[in-house]
């Protein structure tokens, strides 16, 4: 038997304890999230209310939202830049300023016809056209405002792909160090879902980065150097193969379980930043997020996106591999595998990664 046969044997009897340990965490931690999935929908941080006296039930009910994000002439985020809301019928005028991710919000409005104003340092003040809200509704903004002497522009919609279209954007200009994808961190809590459409989307985009495909090449390059697979040979054509296998791995990896499966099940892909409560909570959550995931819902339920997703990457990635290292031992190992590194990349997101991510909002948007 073969080194990464005897690995197949022995390591899936480590992976299943592991998986065991996750699975029996997934009770606690939907207790925990239970208490925050039916939270209002901000779609940025330091959302502004109308000042006044706390509302009652009826007038909760009835709040409606505007939010949207403020862009440059080049289409990149503008934050600092400030909006300021006027209702028609009430004297009350409330203010934002964009995040970093030139994202703002107007929560807990009442019905009213509205107008925003938005100014930045050296670019053209901008007053909206009159936005109509009605009870309960969620309007997106978007304004894209330029240098002096510049056209300013304002779209405003409250369809549903088009605020999923927004959060797709926000995903794909989240890199480690300026460099590397974090597109599945989302750091505001209550983000809208996306559709099936931008699901799709956001896993085919990370799946033809750039980082991706150096990612891919330097682990075939380890894999040559062992002779992990030894089937496949040493030289040009065995690296060829170690390349083809991994980025094979990748693509069906991804595609599934951040995009298809998703998709079938209605659930989110992306891994929510608590940043509240004691490490021990935090550490819990974030393990437990591997086999736990988000409905578009807001509802916490088991994550078979994300499990099926891996053990269907498996099971396919065992018609290509070598002959003398395919089997159900293989299937196990690397589903078993891929659910395990979710729950440690899982931990980096929520301990590490946010601190040398770019475009994340410096305000708070936690779990409350």
């Amino acid at each position: 038997m073969s080194q990464v046969g005897r690995s197949c044997f022995y390591w899936p009897v480590v992976f299943l304890f592991v998986f065991s340990g996750l699975t029996s965490l997934t009770a606690v931690a939907q207790q925990n999230f239970r208490s925050t999935a039916e939270t209002s929908l901000p779609d940025a941080p330091e959302p502004a209310q109308i000042p006044g006296s706390a509302p009652s039930a009826t007038q909760q009910a009835a709040a409606a939202t505007i939010s949207g994000t403020v862009l440059d002439s080049n289409h990149d985020v503008l934050p600092g830049a400030r909006v300021i809301a006027v209702g028609q019928s009430t004297s009350a005028i409330g203010s934002v300023e964009a995040g970093s991710n030139g994202q703002f919000a107007f929560t807990g409005l009442p019905p009213d016809i509205y107008q925003l104003k938005v100014t930045a340092p050296g670019m053209n003040t901008f007053t909206s056209s009159e936005i109509s809200l009605h009870e309960g509704e969620t309007r997106l903004v978007s304004v894209t405002l330029s240098v002096f002497g510049g056209a300013t522009s304002v779209t405003v919609s409250g369809r549903p792909d088009a605020v999923a279209e927004q959060q797709v954007q926000i995903a794909l200009q989240q890199r480690i160090g300026g460099i590397i994808p974090n597109f599945y961190s989302s750091y505001d809590w209550n983000a809208p879902p996306m559709g099936a459409k931008q699901k799709l989307k956001l896993s085919f985009r990370s799946i033809i980065d750039p980082v991706s495909f150096l990612t891919i090449a330097g682990t075939a390059g380890v894999q040559q150097y062992r002779n992990t697979f030894p089937g496949y040979g040493d030289g040009i054509a065995g690296y060829g193969k170690r390349y083809a296998l991994n980025l094979a791995d990748n693509v069906t990896g991804v595609l599934l379980s951040r995009g298809v499966y998703p998709s079938v099940f209605h659930q989110d892909a992306r891994y929510f930043y608590k940043g509240t409560g004691s490490i021990h909570s935090r550490l819990l959550y974030a393990i437990s997020a591997a086999v736990i995931a988000r409905g578009d819902d807001g509802r916490w339920k088991p994550n078979y996106s994300h499990v099926l997703g891996n053990f269907s990457a498996a099971g396919i990635s065992n018609l290509y591999y070598p002959a003398s290292d395919r089997g159900a031992s293989l299937v196990l190992f690397n589903g078993l595998a891929a659910t395990a590194s979710t729950a440690f990349s899982n931990v980096l997101r929520e301990f590490v990664f946010k601190r040398v991510t770019s475009h994340v909002p410096k305000e708070e948007n936690r779990k409350p």
